[in-house]
């Protein structure tokens, strides 16, 4: 048995609308052990919902709906459902009078429209909807299939999940086995490198490992199904260490660790502090840093040094350096390094300059040219050279810039 997403609504096919409810019910489901292979978003349409939902009967017996239950005439899911399946629509009084009490309760009278929201197919169960006036429905329309329908409404929609939709595929035998997820997140190497070296791992039946890449960085989601979290775990635990092993330093954390997290730690242990120098990231590593709680430990603070004037007055920059190799330059990068470590009187100084486009790039000094300086005790100092290309966006480029100069530091910070 299978589980399959349908969420209704032109305005997620426009992209006016993040499509979160497919993401929290595909989290849901995996805790239930419950498999879903497919989701489908679908427009206001009753004759493309129609074909959704054959297409969805011939490969799930759970069809989960979000949106569509509003008052309003584009709002077809239950009357689609019903009419797909030769069912006529009832109004049930006590779905009235809840969503009377509701507009009461806000100080309002319910519309005439409202009433809309009372009509459900014959047979069908009320899945009562606690905060909004929309009800959902549980059903089955046919021995084989299930139906649960939501308001889009997340909050809505998730509060009906977890007080009524769960219990009851709890009570259908559901959520004996739990599918447990753990992401092991890698920075400094390629999705297809990383593949090439766990490729043995990659076909396992249970635990899976599956990989995936995105802003500069790569994951490794292990899966495993087993009968408790604990249980799962257990399967998980031994393939992670051997990945980690292979993986070596690309490896820096897991499921919602972050660079600036995982350098943060380091830095606290070894009881050191760091400051930076930032131009074309105009603050984004500071950024990253003070978003940890408790980051003013070892986290002094920074100079947005935007302006060569700044560089030079603030950072100590050599105007004649400026001059002769520019403001994006190794020589640079150094002297923002060790002007910022030195001036904040820190234990190391990281800085970041570069040309994030899309103007600006040059035969010579292309956009995604990017320069890392580090500077850290006993007078070390060094410069790193990055080349993140043109088709990677301004935005991008900035985030991987300040991500690529943390690396750096919590790769030092490992192997002095």
């Amino acid at each position: 048995m299978s589980a399959e997403i349908i969420c209704v609504g032109t305005e997620l096919l426009l992209g006016d609308i993040l499509n979160s409810n497919a993401q929290f019910l595909a989290q849901q489901l995996a805790q239930l052990g419950i498999p879903h292979y497919y989701q489908t978003v679908v427009g206001d349409n009753v004759e493309r919902l129609k074909q959704v939902i054959e297409i969805a009967t011939s490969r799930a017996q759970i069809l989960i709906f979000t949106g569509g239950l509003g008052p309003t005439p584009d709002d077809l899911t239950c009357e689609t459902i019903a009419d797909f399946f030769g069912v006529p629509l009832v109004e049930r009084p006590e779905i009235i009078e809840d969503i009377a009490q509701k507009f009461a309760g806000r100080g309002r009278v319910m519309t005439p429209s409202n009433r809309k929201q009372a009509l459900i197919p014959q047979g069908a169960e009320i899945l009562p909807n606690p905060t909004g006036t929309a009800p959902g429905i549980i059903w089955q329309p046919r021995p084989e299939i299930t139906i649960f329908t939501f308001p889009g409404v997340p909050s809505e929609m998730h509060r009906m999940w977890q007080e009524t939709a769960v219990p009851f595929l709890q009570n259908q035998g559901w959520g004996k086995e739990i599918i447990y997820s753990r992401s092991l997140r890698f920075w400094g190497i390629g999705e297809s490198a990383l593949a090439e070296k766990v490729t043995a791992y990659l076909n396992l039946p249970n635990p899976t490992v599956a990989p995936y890449a995105g802003k500069g960085e790569v994951r490794l989601r292990i899966s495993a199904k087993a009968s408790s979290e604990q249980a799962a775990e257990a399967l998980i635990t031994p393939i992670e260490k051997q990945i980690k092993d292979i993986a070596g330093l690309d490896y820096y954390g897991a499921d919602d660790e972050t660079l600036a997290a995982v350098v943060g730690q380091l830095l606290r242990v070894s009881k050191e502090t760091l400051s930076v120098a930032e131009s074309c990231t105009g603050g984004g590593l500071g950024q990253m840093l003070t978003e940890i709680s408790g980051s003013s430990d070892y986290f002094w603070g920074g100079v947005i040094s935007y302006d060569n004037s700044v560089k030079v007055r603030l950072l100590g920059v050599n105007p004649e350096d400026l001059d002769k190799f520019g403001a994006v330059s190794a020589t640079v990068a150094e002297q923002m390094a060790v002007g910022v470590k030195t001036r904040l009187l820190t234990t190391w100084g990281l800085s970041i300059t570069g040309i994030a486009g899309p103007t600006g790039g040059t035969d010579t000094k292309p956009v995604g040219l990017v320069y890392i300086g580090l500077a850290g005790p006993n007078d070390e100092v060094a410069s790193f050279e990055y080349r993140f290309g043109t088709m990677r966006g301004r935005a991008l480029i900035r985030h991987v810039s300040a991500n690529a100069a943390l690396d750096l530091l919590r790769r030092r910070l490992l192997t002095r």
